[in-house]
């Protein structure tokens, strides 16, 4: 099975690509890598989740927050490599958690993010992570990834 077909599997739809919030590519691939701009959460032009983990949002919400920007890295993956069969291995996922001061959960929030790699991926989509809180994001995004993809040989 395929990874799209596995996406709609488990009931998720890529977004259209997001628009770059500033002077930067979404992806750039130096050999068999290719790095992934942050995505914040927003789905299609529009804000899914705003403000801290621990004030406006919960980890529960933080989760699913972190899951819309997983999705949004996928779409500039597929546009950058052309399918996301391309990819070989989600070598490091970097999260970052806007939240309340002392706020000690982010892994159990960037876990929305590294669920669903694992979930479409398998083996291949276990990946070294950071989970940091942040006193704030971009546009007061719940979450921001940054990802980077080992590419399969000959693509």
């Amino acid at each position: 099975m395929n990874i799209e077909s596995k996406l709609k599997e488990l009931g998720c739809t890529l977004p259209n690509p997001p628009a770059a919030g500033g002077n930067y590519l979404p992806t750039v691939r130096t050999g068999n890598l290719l790095y992934c701009a942050g995505t914040i959460s927003s789905s299609n032009g529009a804000m899914t989740h705003t403000g801290q983990v621990g004030r406006e949002q919960t980890v529960q919400s933080g989760y699913e927050s972190a899951r819309v920007c997983a999705l949004a890295t996928l779409t500039n993956i597929k546009q950058a490599l052309g399918s996301l069969d391309a990819v070989g291995r989600i070598v490091y996922v970097g999260g970052y958690v806007n939240a309340i001061s002392g706020f000690a959960d982010s892994p159990a929030v960037i876990n929305g993010a590294s669920d669903l790699f694992v979930a479409l991926f398998g083996e291949a989509g276990k990946h070294a992570r950071a989970a940091v809180a942040v006193a704030g994001l971009p546009k007061n995004s719940t979450t921001e990834i940054q990802v980077i993809v080992e590419v399969k040989a000959g693509v």
